[in-house]
């Protein structure tokens, strides 16, 4: 075994631990070679593979990092990309107990659910409308189980790209009725505005964060298939969250989503 294996082994099994304590970790970039997304999508890969033997379920994938500042922010120029669990999903309206994930903060996104596979070679947009069945509004409750959020590409990415919840909005749209880029996005907490954006800022269309996905996971030898669920990316800014908070999400031409957050922990 060598050095390298070793290390991915113990960054992989800090983040699980993370996880099973509810305590966040040190970041686990010295671990692995300096800027290795490589290295870093193979903890992510080796946790997914021991969850898979666990009887976790994947239901779908998430595009991470599709806003180009938080891209400049990390020094990288690409998105990255994490797995959906069954057991990571959320009712529209329920209450998430305030330590069902490490250190949260919430998102507005635009989900796609496919009805088709994508498994062609470079897939095109033109693929990926045809493939989806429909889009809803959601609400990621991103996560990390480094301490402090002090991350870098490395650290987010072995770390199933911040994962956490999803909550899944109840009125699903035909592509065709809607302009992804173009759709404005407003989230508040009990009433009061803390994010706003638009389409555009999810690498300049919804779209293209999932064109990007389809075309990543064909070449990685995992088409995304039928009924797989996509979240394509932030909308606006990221939000941290506290006890009690209510935060509702509204995408024009979706719809609303929302999800609260418990006083007390579990």
């Amino acid at each position: 075994m060598t050095d390298l294996t070793k290390n991915i082994e113990q960054a992989a099994a800090q983040i699980r631990q993370a996880y099973a304590s509810g305590q966040p970790a040190q970041p686990i970039r010295d671990l692995l070679p300096q800027d290795s997304i490589e290295a870093a999508y193979a903890v992510q890969k080796l946790n997914s593979d021991i969850w898979a033997e666990q009887g976790r379920r994947v239901v779908g994938v998430k595009a991470g990092l599709t806003s180009k500042s938080v891209q400049n922010q990390l020094g990288v120029d690409q998105p990255d990309f994490g797995l959906l669990y069954a057991d990571t999903f959320v009712c529209d309206g329920d209450e998430v107990a305030l330590d069902a994930v490490l250190q949260p903060k919430v998102e507005a996104e635009v989900a796609l659910v496919l009805k088709a596979d994508i498994d062609v070679a470079n897939p095109t947009v033109v693929d990926v409308i045809s493939a989806v069945d429909y889009a809803l509004p959601a609400i990621e409750i991103v996560g990390s189980r480094i301490a402090n959020w002090d991350i870098s590409i490395v650290d987010t990415i072995a770390d199933n790209a911040s994962c956490g919840l999803f909550v899944l909005g109840c009125t699903p749209k035909k592509l065709t009725d809607l302009d992804l880029r173009l759709c404005g996005m407003v989230m508040e907490r009990r009433g009061e505005q803390i994010s706003s954006g638009a389409g555009q800022a999810c690498l300049g269309n919804p779209l293209n964060a999932a064109v990007w996905l389809a075309k990543t996971f064909v070449e990685n030898g995992t088409p995304l298939r039928k009924g797989d669920i996509i979240l394509t990316g932030a909308l606006g800014p990221m939000v941290q969250v506290a006890p009690g908070d209510t935060i509702e999400a509204r995408i024009s031409g979706l719809g609303s989503v929302n999800v609260s957050f418990a006083k007390e922990q579990a």
